[in-house]
């Protein structure tokens, strides 16, 4: 993708908004890239129709993402070093992908760097960079759980003391927008979640949409306002006491360890490519991995959540009743009414006092 080379004075947000803005990307937390490559699969909008400018009413966008770019090396990070001195000259916004190692205890080391620092000819680190750019941003946005919340690398007993981008900076931080930090969990972040959120904060760097709403986790609420629970394909067979006890069944997974009932999610019901797939669509059992204590509150993985012994007791036993209701009536209206048949005589209650007068 072409990026832009733009340098020189800032073109300040007109009356209607920003007309112009660099997004740039930084992926070098404590991460697999597995958040790049997710956002290359999605389609509502597509990352290709924000960059060429093919969704009325968008500033022109310029990506700056070196699994996505053509540049490399040096060339490559000439946005990023325009960006640390304040002379892009365009506002930007900051994504973090991965989680933030503390570098208060690297030692004489470093535990993850973007670039050379030509000052010292060391790279420079991860840390570093955010503090200088995110003060500067108009939006910072954490992709994906480890950058949101710690994820993986912050679990417990991890040597890096990693953590999330709003336990680094703060969690009462405030873009040059005026934005906190907005978080969209996930791993990896399912790719429209992502786009979406984008197109959202997009429309209001322009003028033309209101503050982004989000919720006490900074996660955006009409897509993190349900439970996986209230979106997904097997949620009734929940309600009837229904359980699977293996990965073979089409039935309720909660026995299996699915989490699905106290998860803040929308894959179930939104899918994850093209509206197809999504963890328990194809059989696989909700782990937790878009909230904020994944994923030590969520271990062992693949054992019977602690609250749902009760839960599933209860259901078990009050579902079945209603189970054996529902199939009892299911068995009448599978059946026709009497009066439907090829008899010579009408035996539908039809009363003809009013004809023939």
């Amino acid at each position: 993708m072409a990026l832009s080379e733009s340098a020189g004075k800032p073109k300040p947000a007109t009356s209607k908004g920003v007309e112009e803005l660099h997004v740039l990307w930084i992926s070098e937390g404590m991460s697999c890239d597995g958040d790049t490559v997710s956002i290359t699969a999605a389609s509502q909008p597509s990352l290709e129709d924000v960059v060429l400018g093919l969704v009325p009413g968008l500033p022109k966008v310029h990506l700056h993402n070196k699994v996505l770019a053509v540049e490399t090396g040096d060339e490559y990070m000439v946005p990023f070093w325009q960006a640390s001195r304040g002379e892009l000259g365009a506002p930007f916004v900051l994504v973090i992908e991965g989680s933030i190692p503390n570098e208060k205890i690297d030692g004489d080391g470093y535990w993850t760097g973007f670039g050379v620092d030509p000052a010292t000819g060391q790279p420079k680190k991860l840390t570093t960079w955010i503090d200088e750019l995110a003060p500067k941003a108009w939006g910072v946005i954490a992709v994906g759980t480890c950058a949101t919340y710690g994820g993986i690398h912050a679990m417990a007993g991890n040597p890096t003391g990693a953590m999330g981008l709003a336990d680094y900076l703060g969690w009462s931080f405030r873009s040059a927008g005026g934005l906190p930090i907005v978080n969209i969990p996930g791993c990896p972040v399912q790719p429209d979640n992502f786009m979406e959120t984008m197109l959202w904060l997009l429309y209001q760097a322009a003028g033309q949409a209101p503050t982004i709403p989000l919720d006490e986790a900074f996660r955006p609420t009409w897509l993190f306002g349900k439970t996986v629970h209230e979106g997904c394909d097997r949620a009734g067979y929940y309600e009837q006491g229904d359980f699977a006890h293996d990965y073979n069944s089409p039935k309720c997974l909660v026995k299996a360890g699915c989490w699905g009932p106290v998860v803040n999610c929308n894959v179930p019901k939104r899918g994850w490519m093209n509206n197809l797939g999504g963890c328990p669509n194809v059989g696989g059992i909700c782990i937790g991995c878009t909230m904020p204590g994944f994923p030590d509150k969520f271990m062992p993985f693949m054992d019977e959540p602690p609250g749902a012994v009760m839960s599933t007791s209860v259901a078990t036993s009050w579902g079945g009743v209603i189970r054996r209701l529902r199939a009892i009536t299911n068995k009448t209206v599978n059946l026709e009414p009497k009066w439907r048949h090829n008899r010579a005589e009408l035996t539908t209650g039809f009363n003809p006092r009013y004809m023939n007068r």
